[in-house]
Order: structure tokens, then sequence, then C-alpha cells
């Protein structure tokens, strides 16, 4: 990889390049999004991950929704040889990511040394150019404050005091959500700039973390990679070691298709929402299903099984115009989604009911968007319930709106026994046929979309499962299959083509 280069100022002067991990199947989600967030070009992505090149600063970058981490990358190259080496060779190679381009190390600290500036001297700006809380008094308030009786001056003294904890109280609602972890953050920041600022940047402390996978992890542990990274970097720049709390980390990761070495932009995870106080779906999937769902502004949007509202505060964060909805029969999942609207400042964007999704006190075709994931696993056995679901939603859907779903692979397959049984789902927009997706790859990049997607069309063996009845009215659009860690699900787009009474 060539060395970048940065201009005068505080950002690379043709962009820097960036890697994001990604969850297993949001890869096209989140090359959509650099391209459209960060007017990133040269877009491309592995298995789990997607580069990028850009100029935006961190606060843009602080915006991904669909993205794990975020890293500056040093080095991409084609992954080590481990097949017929010895230990000792392969330790050469490794070392060898430290030892043979060390301009690249060196532009990279300098990149992002100059983000964390410009971020800083952006931060001082802001709070330099912030309004006073106290409300200047101005002329024609007090015309005349000799002709006001004693009370009256009170009365006023007391309105305006009222007023300003008023204020004072709107203005740092979202101050008070700053977490421990982004004043972490900060000091990261301040500490990396003054020891990047040493003339030998002899001051500046590192760790590193490694993820092996493939045929190299049943050779080394990361650990050992690990600590033969960390003895290359401390002989080449003399950096110090520090496991606890270091001013960089260097993240490396050795598979058999590459090996890939980045420094970590932030230290909090960017899926890690500092405005969710409960997690229940996992933040990506929940914007990448609201992305699918095209809201528009003044739109109606429901979630009829809303669980902890994810997927409503990833949406009212994105799309804030919106009248939101959040159903659920559960006492105790509409508390914990309560309090994540407080946490997050949306309760007056979020409306949550105590409804069952089979019976929605909503007139037919009066909503304009439905995002659901529907509850599986042990402790939700939905079984025929699901056609149940799905024809309630229909109902209150108006004609030409989306329902975007996430299902499990049970529900999946009664989807697929329908299809495959004639019932009327469109499935030339299932996602391998997307031109959307297709413009995000590079020409001639080889892809393996087989493993992170799942077409509509496929073949899914019957298995003795129930049948669910026609859905005329939805067509399908798209579908995707995703990783939720231990087990996978699909994204379903639904679009109403007409009238049920059609």
């Amino acid at each position: 990889m060539a060395a970048l280069q940065t201009d005068s100022g505080s950002r690379p002067a043709a962009g820097a390049r960036f890697f994001c991990t990604a969850g297993r199947g949001l890869e096209p989600f989140l090359m959509r999004e650099v391209r459209a967030r960060l007017a990133a070009t040269q877009v491309e992505y592995i298995s789990g991950k997607v580069f990028f090149t850009t100029c935006s600063d961190l606060n843009m970058l602080k915006k991904l929704k669909s993205a794990e981490r975020l890293f500056l990358l040093i080095k991409k190259q084609f992954p080590l040889n481990v097949s017929s080496v010895s230990k000792g060779k392969i330790f050469n190679e490794m070392q060898r990511l430290v030892n043979d381009d060390p301009e690249s190390w060196m532009s990279a600290i300098s990149i992002w040394k100059n983000l964390l500036e410009l971020d800083a001297k952006k931060d001082k700006l802001s709070q330099r150019d912030a309004n006073p809380l106290k409300r200047k008094v101005e002329e024609n308030d007090i015309t005349n404050p000799k002709k006001l009786k004693t009370e009256q001056m009170q009365e006023l003294q007391e309105s305006r005091q009222c007023q300003l904890e008023k204020q004072m109280e709107e203005e740092t609602v979202e101050q008070d959500f700053l977490t421990n972890r982004e004043k972490s953050q900060e000091a990261f920041q301040n500490d990396v700039v003054k020891a990047v600022d040493t003339p030998d940047q002899k001051d500046l402390t590192f760790r590193v973390s490694c993820r092996c996978s493939g045929a190299i992890a049943k050779t080394f542990t990361g650990q050992e990679v690990g600590r033969v990274i960390g003895i290359a970097l401390m002989k080449q720049y003399g950096w110090k070691a520090d496991l606890r709390n270091p001013n960089l980390e260097i993240f490396i990761h050795l598979n058999d298709i590459y090996s890939v070495v980045g420094i970590p932009v932030f230290r909090v995870p960017l899926a890690s929402r500092a405005y969710i106080k409960t997690a229940g779906l996992r933040s990506t999937i929940a914007w990448a299903m609201a992305s699918l769902a095209e809201i528009k502004a003044g739109a109606f949007v429901l979630d009829p099984m809303c669980g902890l509202g994810t997927i409503l505060l990833e949406a009212a964060k994105e799309w804030p115009d919106v009248y939101y909805v959040g159903a659920d029969v559960s006492d105790s999942q509409l508390l914990g989604a309560c309090d994540n609207l407080k946490a997050a400042g949306l309760q007056d964007k979020i409306e949550l009911l105590k409804v069952s999704v089979i019976e929605l006190p909503l007139p037919s075709e009066s909503v304009d968007t439905i995002i659901s994931d529907i509850p599986f696993g042990k402790k939700f056995k939905l079984g025929k319930d699901i056609k149940n679901i799905l024809q309630e939603m229909e109902r209150v859907l108006h004609v030409g709106g989306t329902i975007v779903l996430l299902l499990s692979e049970d529900h999946h397959k009664r989807l697929q026994d329908c299809e495959q049984s004639g019932i009327p789902l469109n499935s030339k927009g299932s996602h391998t046929d997307e031109p959307g997706i297709e413009k995000c790859l590079n020409p001639g990049e080889k892809t393996d979309l087989s493993d992170t997607v799942s077409s509509s069309s496929e073949a899914i063996s019957q298995g003795g499962l129930d049948k669910m009845p026609p859905f005329g009215s939805l067509v399908l659009m798209e579908c995707y299959q995703v990783s939720l860690g231990r087990t996978d699900a699909f994204i379903y787009k639904y679009r109403k083509s007409h009238s049920l009474g059609l």
C-alpha cells in the first residue's frame, strides 16, 4: 500500500483510507452509507469489512450507523503463507508488516493526529460560539424600571429566572447523555496529540489487538502474533507497550484472504449508541432495517412489536420529522422502551401503546411504513400466529406502503414454503438482482454475495412446515440474510401493491 500523504492542513490531501468492520450481511448497507454520508470513493468490501477513501472529519465519521468499528488503514496485503514454512519464517513475515514500510506507519499516525486536532479545534470553536445560557435583557424589556413597583420587579425577575432554568434544562439534555466512554475518548485524543507532537514520538504508548482466523489460527494464537508485532514496533519506533491505557491501539486481522493492519479511530465502537440505555436488537441491524423502509417526512411509521424500541430509536434519530408509534403487549418491554426514549430525549417523537399485534386499534390502510423485529427463539414460539401477524400488518398498511421485517430462519422457511406453493411473492426484487447493490461493487471484483445474502428464490426444504395463506397485496422487494451472532436472520422488505378489497 502506498504511503498516505497529507497536506499542510488537518486532513489528507486526497482523502484517507479507512475500513469498517460490519456484521455479516450488512456490508451492502455500509457500502451505500459511506457513499451517501461520506462521499466515499474506492469503496470495496471483503467479508465482514468495507474499505473506502474519504476526506470526512471525525464528526462525520462518527455518524456511521451500519458499522461496528472504524479503523484508519495502515496496510492491506496478501495473506501470510503458513502451509510450507517454519514458524521462524512466519514470524519474520509478521515483523515485515512493521519494518518494510515505516512511511505508511508514520503517515497513518500523522493523519490520525491531524484528525484529532481538527476535531478538538471544532469543539473549541463550537463552545466559544455557542449562545450563552443567560438571555440578554433587551432595552424594551425595561423601558423605565423606576416606574415599576417592587412586586412587579420581583415578578419579572422570577419569571426570567424560570425561563432561564427551563432553557438551561433543555439545552443540557444532550450533555447529560455524554457518557464516561465519550469523556474517555476526549482524554484519549488529547493524550495522542501530546504524544505524537514530541519530535521522536518516544512518549507514544501502544498495545496490539490481533484476530486470527483460517489456517493461521491453527498455527498461532492472537497473543503470539500480538507479541511479535509489539516487539517489532518497540524496536522500530521506540514506542512503549501499555496494555491498560495506551495512547494508540494497533489492530491486526490475519486470515486466509488478507492481512489487514489499522488504527481504531474511536475507543468506543460505533455500534454502541450513547443514546440507548438498554440494548435490545443490535443497533446496526435496526438502522439497516430503517434505512430500507424509505421513510419520508410526515409519514406514520409503526413498529407493532417494538420491544425495547431500538428500531424506532434508530429511525427517529435519523429521520426526526415523522410520527412514530410503537406497540407491544409486554409491560416490561414497554417500560424498557419508555426508559430508552427518555434517555434518548425522544419521548415526544415516539408514542407507545400496549396492544396486540393481531388486534391493532388502527383503521385499514392508515400506516405509511411498518418496521418490526418478529420475536423468535425458545421464549417466543409464534408458530402459525405469524400468518395472523402479517395479515394484520397488511390490513393497516396503505397502498404503496412498505413493510420491513426481521425474521428467523424458521419464519423465512415458512415464507419460502408460501412462494413455492404458488403464492405471488415477486422474487425479481431479491438482493442479487438489485441494481443499487451491483453499483456498489467494484467492476471485476470477486464477490461472495451468496454467503451474505439470501435470494428469495432459493430452494428450502419443506420439512413438514405449515403453509401460509396468500399475501396477494404484498410484493417482495428485497431479502437479506444477516448475522445476529450465534444465529442468522432475514430482513424482508415488502410493498403493498393494491387494496385488499380489490
